[in-house]
C-alpha cells in the first residue's frame, strides 16, 4: 500500500499573500477617506488690504480694497495699549468707513480707499492694532495686525 503524504505547505503562503493584499487595500481606503475628509474642512482665505500710521493720538486707517472687496461687510478695529493699565477699545465701521465706539455694524459695506481715524489709547507705548473683517459668508478673518 502506498503511502501518500499531502502537502499542505502551498496554502500558507497563499493564504498569506491574501492577507496582505486585503490589509493593504483597507489601510489605502482609510488613510484616502481621513485625508480626503480633512481636506473638505479647510476654508478659504480672505484677501482685503488695510494699513495703519499714527498721526499724533489717532490711528489712521486705510483700507485699500482687495480680492474679495465685494464681500466685504465690515470691518472690526481693536486697539490696544501699550501699557495694560490702559485697556483696549474696540471700534465696528458704519456708513462706509466711519467709525463708532460699538461692537455692532450696519454692515453696508467699506469703500475702496476709505481714510479711517480711530483715537489712539494715549500709551506712551506702541498701540496694537487688530483689524478684522466681516464679509458676506458669515467668516471673519484678520486682515492687519500691528503696532503702531
Amino acid at each position: 500500500m502506498m503511502n501518500f503524504r499531502e502537502n499542505e505547505e502551498a496554502v500558507s503562503p497563499v493564504i498569506g499573500v491574501i492577507l496582505m493584499v486585503a490589509i493593504t487595500v483597507i489601510l489605502a481606503a482609510v488613510i484616502a477617506a481621513f485625508v480626503f475628509g480633512m481636506g473638505s474642512n479647510i476654508g478659504t482665505t480672505k484677501t482685503v488690504a488695510v494699513t495703519a500710521s499714527q498721526n499724533g493720538g489717532d490711528v489712521i486707517l486705510t483700507y485699500h480694497g482687495g480680492a474679495d472687496a465685494s464681500s466685504l461687510q465690515y470691518l472690526k478695529v481693536k486697539v490696544e495699549s501699550g501699557d495694560s493699565t490702559k485697556g483696549s477699545k474696540t471700534y465696528c465701521t458704519q456708513k462706509s468707513g466711519v467709525f463708532t465706539s460699538t461692537t455692532t455694524s450696519d454692515g453696508e459695506g467699506v469703500e475702496v480707499g476709505t481714510v479711517m481715524k480711530v483715537p489712539g489709547l494715549g500709551s506712551a507705548l506702541k498701540d496694537h492694532v487688530v483689524v478684522t473683517g466681516h464679509f458676506a459668508d458669515g467668516s471673519d478673518h484678520v486682515v492687519l495686525d500691528t503696532y503702531v
